[in-house]
Parts: structure tokens; sequence; C-alpha cells
């Protein structure tokens, strides 16, 4: 007979709905009624980690202003799921269309600049370079920069350091990980790291999407996939507006397989799957 689960902590629907509320201020994360299985299950390694003996303890450290804190449970409910070259549509239309039309538009200071908004464990920026340093090997004189930023510190330092196992690389053709991997040996058996050509490519930062963003370039595209999703339709609306603010005049957003801005903003136009450019 299966016995019903204890839980280790008791969880009022108070505290639920405070913790969603601080999560939502602080990243634009909303949360139903359903995901409070998910949040306890998360936050409850916290209250572990600082030797605490309830949510209410929690809270109480989160309501003090506890910064090294609110970044942890950020960390904590951030959703990194990702991998190289997903939605491979998006890839090949960045090769075969957008970058040969950045090309094509003449003056301006020769550098490609793209943005990974919510880049996760870096699979994504890393797959944007490739395309990049291939599309540069043919026009000599052009420069390439990712942009890639994620609200988990954690995954970004994941990410900075460029280490994948090999299962993680199936999308990668065996060309590319001739040239754009460092296989592991040893210790590192089965796994490969990232090499010099898309480390010098891609830079990363940490950027909480609703907040003032430290950009200091327009991007000739930015990809911001399965990111909004999770946001309310306030602060979905604010995003993609900003996004339009940062882009190049004929600039490119990329969205995530289950994402639409139908309804929050006139500023683009549909002009593919899930591809968007400013009108």
């Amino acid at each position: 007979m299966n016995r019903p689960l204890i839980k280790e902590y008791s969880f009022s629907g108070e505290e639920y709905d405070e913790l969603r509320r601080i999560i939502g201020d602080r990243v634009g994360i909303a949360l139903s009624d359903g995901k409070r299985d998910l949040v306890y299950s998360r936050v409850s390694r916290r209250l572990r980690a600082r030797g605490l003996s309830s949510f209410a303890e929690y809270l109480a450290l989160l309501r003090r202003g506890d910064e090294e804190e609110l970044a942890e449970l950020v960390n904590a409910m951030t959703t990194n799921v990702t991998q190289f070259f997903r939605e491979a549509h998006h890839f090949e239309y960045l090769m075969s269309r957008m970058l040969p039309e950045v090309i094509g538009e003449g003056s301006r200071d020769k550098v490609i600049r793209i943005w990974s908004a919510g880049c996760s464990s870096g699979e994504e920026p890393y797959s944007i370079a490739i395309v990049l340093a291939e599309f540069l090997d043919r026009h000599p004189g052009w420069k390439g920069e990712v942009w890639a930023t994620d609200v988990d510190g954690a995954i970004l330092r994941q990410a900075e350091e460029g280490v994948y196992s090999i299962d993680r690389l199936k999308q990668v053709s065996r060309d590319r990980l001739r040239r754009f991997f460092l296989k592991g040996s040893g210790p590192n058996e089965g796994k490969a790291r990232v090499g010099k050509t898309l480390r010098d490519l891609v830079q990363f930062e940490r950027v909480n999407l609703i907040e003032k963003w430290p950009v200091r370039n327009r991007f000739d595209a930015i990809f911001c996939r399965n990111v909004i999703i999770y946001f309310d339709r306030s602060h979905k609306g604010q995003v993609v507006e900003g996004f339009s603010e940062h882009l190049r005049p004929v600039g490119h957003l990329f969205l995530g397989h289950s994402e639409s801005l139908h309804g929050l903003t006139n500023r683009y136009r549909l002009i593919g799957q899930t591809i968007y450019r400013l009108r």
C-alpha cells in the first residue's frame, strides 16, 4: 500500500502566496496555484542549506533583504532546459537569410551583434557563435559578438566554463566538434570543452530582464526563446517592447516554439516560424 507523502516542512497557502509574489517581483515569473509543489521542492533545499526549520523563517530572511539569498532563490526557481541547435530552423535562417542581409546593408561598423537573452547553460549562444564563425570565415573584414545573459548566476558560471558531456553535443556535427571543441581525456573523458574561437565571440553577463539592462549597442538579432513564456502578461509586453528599442532598424527577434507576440506589441511582424522582424 502506498503511504501519503509526509513533507519535511509545513507550507501554508499564505507562505506560498508571499513566495510567488517575491519571485514575480524579482524576475517576472508568474506562478500558478498548480506550481505549489514545485516551489516547495526547490525552495526546501534552500531551507536545508541555510539550516532553517520553517518557511516562515525563510520568508523572514527574504524580508530582511538578504540579497545573496534572493539570488539563490532566483537560481532555484529558474528552469534551465536547453540543447545545442535547439529549434534548428532558427539557425538555418540565421545562416542562409539574416546574416547575408546584414552584410548586404553596407555602411555600418562591420560588427554583427547578437543577444542571447536567457542563455541558460550556454548551448544557445555557443550555437549562435558556431554559425557566426562559419559565416565570418567567408567575409573577412567583418567581426561578430554574442552577448549571452541570464538571471541565474550559477548557470552562467557553468556556461562560461563551457564544458559539456559528449551526449549533450549530439546535435553538433562531427566537423563542428573537431573545429570548435576540445575533447577531454583522463578525468575529463566523455566531455568536451568549447574552444577559443567560440570563447572569443561570446561574452557572458548576469542580466535580469525585468530590470534595467546594461545594453551598450544595438543588435542585429535577439534570441529570447522559452523565456517569456514564464512571465506574466505585463512583463512579457515590457520585455518585448524593450527589445525593439535595442534592435537595429531591420533587426530580428527569435522566440521559442510555444511563444507568440500576439496581443503584446505591434512593433514586429511575423516572417517565419517564431521569427519576427521590426516593422
